[in-house]
């Protein structure tokens, strides 16, 4: 008897808490874009078998280290230093968007 009335009692507190913190009630606040406006620079440099690669640094410190073509299998970077600079390019605006973490698919 003793343990019934126990396991009522802890059960209406239980109630009482969750109703308290009901999501329903909650503001969500929105996150700043701490990337916005940073110092945000690419380098490309070179990657295996006379391939390219870049990096994406955030106020001078390395952020992003891609020697090879993202979403691909293999070691190899991209075939011009065009193409690594345009998708670094890419992947600098989905940070200042604030994209995290940023990933670049086929499709993209």
């Amino acid at each position: 008897m003793v343990a019934l009335l126990m396991f009522f009692i802890v059960a209406c507190q239980t109630g009482t808490i969750l109703s308290k913190v009901s999501p329903a009630t909650q503001e969500v606040k929105q996150q700043e874009n701490l990337y916005a406006n940073a110092d945000i620079t690419t380098r490309i440099m070179p990657s295996a078998n006379n391939t390219f690669g870049y990096d994406i640094l955030l106020y001078g410190r390395p952020l992003v280290h891609q020697p090879t073509i993202p979403g691909l299998p293999g070691n190899e970077g991209f075939t011009t230093q065009e193409r690594a600079q345009t998708v670094a390019d890419f992947m600098v605006k989905k940070i200042r968007e604030n994209k995290m973490p940023s990933t670049v698919t086929m499709e993209d």
